[in-house]
């Protein structure tokens, strides 16, 4: 508080996108931590459902689990009697709607980072012309004691705007590594169900090819 008051009314400003940060920071790192799953896993699960046939039950399995690598894999399933080239784009359309949700309030972080120092510099800026007007209006006569405590007082925004934008650019930076890995898990799950859709598709018609020739007399 001793601080903030020595700082002058933009050291609540300064404040006040601390707590922006930190509280969009919280939240996107819960988000990602709940949408991340073992893709692998996940999707070697699938398969074993999908070759089967059951595929109801892999669309449960999808419904059930939380982020949106397992919405989009549902998306295709939903309808994984499309062509190949329909299931790439359901699973591209899927992968679309998904990356804004991902992308929710990152911008507010480098707005952050890099408005803080500029406000930070605004109050030291003002801080300084106090300074010079004060020693203006004693005729130029100020002791040494006067013009440190103005200057001390002046750069204590400029050093919050620093210690709250440094950490907003690397808790940024963070962030677009876990969406970036999130993305290119959606990107890895839609080849991947659309190769293990159109493969049993496959594999159904070579198997039901002699039975069809038996009906015929052949």
């Amino acid at each position: 508080m001793d601080y903030m008051q020595r700082g002058g009314p933009l050291m609540w400003l300064i404040l006040f996108c601390s707590v922006v940060a930190v509280a969009i920071f919280a939240e996107r790192l819960a988000y990602f931590h709940r949408a991340s799953i073992h893709v692998a896993e996940f999707l070697r699960g699938l398969a074993n459902l999908i070759e089967r046939g059951s595929i109801g039950e892999a669309r449960q399995e999808c419904a059930g689990a939380p982020g949106p690598v397992p919405r989009v894999i549902h998306a295709a399933l939903a309808r994984h009697e499309e062509s190949r080239a329909e299931l790439r784009a359901i699973v591209q359309d899927a992968g679309q709607l998904e990356a804004p949700r991902l992308e929710r309030n990152l911008w507010v972080l480098p707005t952050v980072a890099f408005v803080t120092p500029l406000i930070g510099l605004l109050g030291t800026v003002g801080g300084l012309i106090e300074v010079f007007s004060v020693i203006s209006s004693r005729n130029g006569y100020a002791s040494s004691a006067d013009i440190s405590n103005g200057v001390y007082h002046s750069l204590l925004t400029t050093a919050a705007g620093l210690v709250v934008a440094i950490p907003a650019a690397v808790a940024y930076c963070y962030l677009c590594a876990r969406r970036n890995a999130l993305l290119r898990d959606m990107e890895r799950a839609g080849i991947e169900i659309v190769q293990l859709l159109t493969e049993r598709r496959g594999a159904a018609k070579i198997i039901d090819l002699p039975s069809r020739r038996q009906l015929s007399g052949e």
